[in-house]
């Protein structure tokens, strides 16, 4: 028990920079058993300060305005009083979480945790021209800071999430 103690002062101390331990005493410290509780706290404390990012504002500006372009859309589907524009908005809100999931999960397993999300303004419904141009803005924002990620397989993903925005516009446009 006194072990564990004396485990657990060290490595508090050393977390706190008031403690560097000689090759030596990491040496002995490494050697001795630890049990899972303190395996996990351990990993738990390294994880909130290693994993936490946020400096990526352009990216976190494109999948804020996705994540808000769900609420948003939700509202146009409330409000509108065409059953085309109903349907078609429906499908995008349905659509949208598991693709918005998929951008930020992977985003976070390489990169880490996002601190920085940001919310917007709700727009009410005017009309169907209105809510074509709201999904041509989010494309044009989309396009924008894409370049923000260079990694194929995000931006697969982002490709996926424009396909559905376009995808709505059409419906949005044509079918009435």
């Amino acid at each position: 028990m006194e072990n564990n103690l004396n485990e657990k002062l060290y490595e508090e101390l050393k977390r706190r920079g008031l403690y560097e331990a000689d090759e030596d005493d990491e040496d002995e410290m490494d050697n001795e058993d630890m049990d899972d509780e303190d395996i996990d706290d351990e990993d738990d404390s390294e994880d909130e300060s290693e994993d936490e990012v946020g400096s990526n504002d352009n990216f976190c500006e494109m999948v804020c305005n996705i994540l808000h372009s769900r609420n948003q859309a939700h509202v146009f589907h409330l409000q509108t009083k065409s059953y085309a524009e109903h349907i078609a908005l429906n499908t995008y809100y349905d659509g949208i979480v598991d693709l918005f999931d998929g951008i930020i999960e992977s985003y976070q397993g390489k990169y880490g945790i996002i601190s920085n999300f940001k919310t917007f303004k709700i727009e009410q419904y005017k009309n169907g021209k209105k809510t074509i141009s709201y999904f041509e803005r989010l494309l044009d924002i989309i396009e924008e800071n894409r370049d923000s990620v260079e990694d194929s397989y995000l931006q697969n993903q982002i490709d996926t999430v424009q396909e559905l925005i376009n995808s709505t516009i059409y419906k949005l446009r044509f079918l009435k």
